[in-house]
């Protein structure tokens, strides 16, 4: 009897040691947005060269989708890190921490800009964050001050009369993406707090003031088109009536293909963004788990390389992928708490 037991003990940790070995893994994980994807790629495909490690395997979640992911749990079952096109919210760090994720790095790599863009084959769009806001939103204004009515405006010539007479079709990231969450408040708000009696309504009743201003229509001129970046581009190709919503560095990589609208009377370009004339920009992060450096190899060593000045400095490789460097002195400090592995203390994502 004794000797059935301790067989069974020998079989129990030899099991528990070969599914340990199962899970255990070389090459580190990294999900979340599409937008951070390809840079992500990049950085990862020279580490693995340089180094000679495994390279990174990248998969595009979705910023919202990667942070679910990674707030998951630790250990070799869980992403090692998430990339996002937004900053961590309080409710997702929050997640990690009741989940054993404690010590979190976060890295902001740059800044991009969020473009609508049409085909090259159709004229330039001339917009105002107002146009936007009406043009997409689930509920307008109506004819008195404090009524809201369902949307509807049907052509671009309905919200602003300067703007031609064609269907509002418009493809874009899910709720998923932080490139949607990026565009609701900084394209649509934008444009919904020019309207002064909404406006007044974020002081008094901040919930609604967001539902209004960053609730988008599901009649069929927004067309949700995944987390697939490319395949907008590709659409927007076949249809040049159609506009789509997308992270800049698509813009600049597909510009014999797709050109993006004029934003207040700004074009987005690297320059535009960078001094933030550019109304519709955004920072760019990426998140790691602390517990995993050191477990997972090559995780410091990817750190290392995406912090270098030949990856993220103004003349460095991403930013002729159309990523837009942080300013000098900021970079540098990102680097330096980076290759310390200094954890956030949550406060930022409050921020």
């Amino acid at each position: 009897m004794i000797q059935r037991t301790v067989s069974a003990m020998l079989f129990a940790a030899v099991s528990v040691a070969a599914a340990s070995s199962a899970v255990a893994r070389d090459s580190i994980e990294v999900v979340g947005s599409s937008t951070v994807y390809p840079f992500s790629t990049v950085v990862a495909e020279r580490y693995g060269r340089a180094s000679g490690s495994p390279t990174p395997k990248i998969e595009s979640t979705g910023s919202g989708g990667g942070m679910k992911l990674f707030c998951s749990g630790v250990g070799t079952n869980y992403p090692d890190i998430t990339n996002s096109s937004r900053r961590m919210k309080a409710s997702e760090f929050q997640k990690c921490q009741a989940n054993g994720v404690k010590e979190i790095i976060e890295v902001q790599i740059g800044y991009d800009g969020i473009v609508i863009a049409n085909s090259v084959e159709s004229a330039t769009m001339q917009l105002s964050r107002k146009d936007i806001f009406l043009a997409l939103a689930a509920k307008v204004p109506g004819a008195t001050a404090g009524e809201l009515i369902d949307n509807p405006y049907k052509t671009w010539k309905d919200v602003n009369s300067a703007l031609p007479d064609v269907a509002i079709e418009v493809l874009g990231p899910p709720p998923t993406s932080g490139t949607r969450d990026a565009f609701a408040e900084l394209g649509m708000e934008g444009g919904c707090k020019k309207i002064d009696w909404i406006a007044a309504l974020k002081a008094s009743n901040k919930n609604a003031y967001k539902t209004i201003c960053h609730t988008i229509r599901e009649d069929g001129a927004y067309i949700e088109a995944g987390e697939n970046d490319n395949l907008i581009v590709q659409k927007l190709e076949a249809n040049p009536d159609a506009l789509g919503v997308f992270g800049f560095s698509f813009l600049d990589q597909n510009a014999d293909k797709v050109q993006g609208s004029i934003i207040e009377s700004v074009e987005p370009t690297f320059d535009s963004i960078a001094d933030k004339s550019y109304p519709i920009s955004r920072p760019l992060y990426f998140y790691v788990k602390k517990a995993h450096v050191g477990v997972v190899p090559g995780i410091k060593g990817f750190l290392n390389e995406f912090t270098s000045e030949k990856a993220w400095g103004e003349e460095g490789y991403l930013s002729e992928k159309g990523m837009i460097p942080l300013p000098t002195k900021m970079r540098r400090e990102m680097a330096e708490n980076t290759r310390n592995l200094v954890a956030m203390t949550g406060e930022e994502a409050l921020k």
